[in-house]
């Protein structure tokens, strides 16, 4: 990979397995704590204003305080104060050293890579990643600017992944669990591989959040967020964050986003930050309803099978166990007949819902093979486990028992 790049006022960011993130002012404080406190106390912080919420800035723009003197921020696409403070919070909770955030999730990978990548570079990954991740990595990266993505054959062994990487290897691009087939991948394995050759790795913590599972713990350098679900958690935000080392951070904040402008605003990310406020419980109940729900399906017998690693038969249980807290909000499910039959079942449902998204305080379903991962050829989606049958299923918050009663009554239909 090539190194030859423009970092904002600083040296280029060049990975180095020895270096050592700087102690955050934060780092003893509970999850829970930092998801409350992090980076605002209304007693230091904007004092003025006096206020126990922190106040959202809704400008696009700051005054200069004189001609030659610039402000910071300065404009709405580099950072604004509220965009600021949920930077801060989010880089508390990954064991991050700074953060930068974007239009969405999709938004902050494209920024990530359009940013460390150049022409002749490669990545390699996995097919186990989000559809939208998936197109980029098959044909816009790839044909636009000449950036090879490369999947590993056995995301599950080491050595598939090191067999991959020469000398225009650039990144290391996990996502674990993933969507929608919940593969776990280990991620101090990968690391170590990663490390052996002095590349990055990145981790997509989209589906776990740093509630259940903490990356950089583990080895990760950067960390990739989607925004838009558990962390916000009821479908009313769009966002997406990288958390890395600040000189990475700030290269994408100013050599990119201020140009590309896809930006979070103000607003959805002052809601963002009320939401964390409950991120540790509301993920708390996600898993537990989740793994009800993925033991009723696990013994129906109209459901050929399941996805999830709270399951004891599922391939990466152990490892899963082994690296979260719990197995999450996110299982997918196969239904004979194909298509036809999830189509069938999810037609059925009353109180389930069908939508483009997950990790919502509702429970929603979705079909991946005609929706997030239609771009995959079909040999793709079969070496990826994306059945024609498989319904992604995003388990909210509901009862469990009447999640279930829904579930009884549109499996009926098969």
């Amino acid at each position: 990979m090539s190194h030859e790049k423009h970092f904002f006022m600083r040296d280029p960011w060049i990975f180095d397995p020895r270096d050592q993130q700087p102690e955050r002012t934060d780092s003893n404080l509970g999850f829970d704590t930092r998801a409350l406190h992090a980076g605002f106390h209304p007693l230091q912080d904007l004092a003025p204003f006096r206020s126990f919420v922190p106040p959202i800035t809704q400008s696009m723009t700051f005054p200069y305080e004189a001609f030659d003197k610039i402000p910071c921020p300065v404009y709405g696409r580099t950072r604004t104060p509220t965009n600021t403070l949920l930077e801060e919070r989010l880089a508390a909770l990954e064991g991050g050293e700074a953060c930068v955030t974007a239009g969405s999730g999709s938004q902050a990978l494209f920024n990530l890579i359009f940013t460390i990548a150049r022409p002749g570079d490669n990545v390699v990954t996995s097919l186990n990643v989000f559809g939208e991740g998936y197109k980029q990595a098959a044909t816009i990266f790839p044909e636009r600017c000449q950036v090879e993505f490369r999947f590993v054959q056995d995301p599950g062994n080491p050595a598939s992944w090191d067999a991959l990487i020469d000398q225009q290897t650039g990144l290391i691009w996990v996502e674990t669990p993933s969507n929608p087939c919940l593969f776990i991948t280990d991620i101090a394995a990968i690391a170590e591989v990663a490390h052996s050759h002095a590349i990055p790795l990145l981790v997509d913590n989209t589906t776990a959040t740093a509630a259940l599972q903490t990356p950089m713990a583990m080895g990760a350098d950067i960390v990739l967020l989607s925004i838009t679900k558990f962390l916000a958690g009821n479908a009313t935000v769009i966002g997406g964050a990288i958390i890395g080392p600040e000189a990475l951070v700030e290269d994408i904040r100013w050599n990119t986003t201020e140009f590309i402008g896809s930006v979070m605003p103000p607003l959805e990310a002052w809601m963002t930050l009320q939401y964390l406020e409950t991120l540790s419980m509301r993920m708390q109940r996600h898993s537990a309803n989740a793994q009800t729900i993925a033991e009723y399906l696990s013994a129906h017998s109209k459901v050929t099978h399941v996805n999830y690693s709270g399951l004891p038969n599922h391939p990466q249980h152990e490892l899963a166990h082994k690296q979260m807290l719990s197995h999450g909000g996110l299982l997918s499910f196969v239904v004979a007949d194909g298509m036809a039959g999830a189509a069938k079942v999810m037609d059925a449902f009353k109180l389930i819902v069908h939508a483009v998204t997950f990790g919502t305080s509702r429970t929603i379903c979705m079909h991946p093979a005609t929706i997030t991962h239609e771009h995959m050829t079909p040999q793709e989606r079969a070496e990826a486990g994306i059945d024609d049958g498989l319904i992604r299923f995003s388990v909210g918050l509901e009862n469990p028992e009447d999640i279930i009663a829904d579930l009884k009554q549109a499996l009926l239909t098969l």
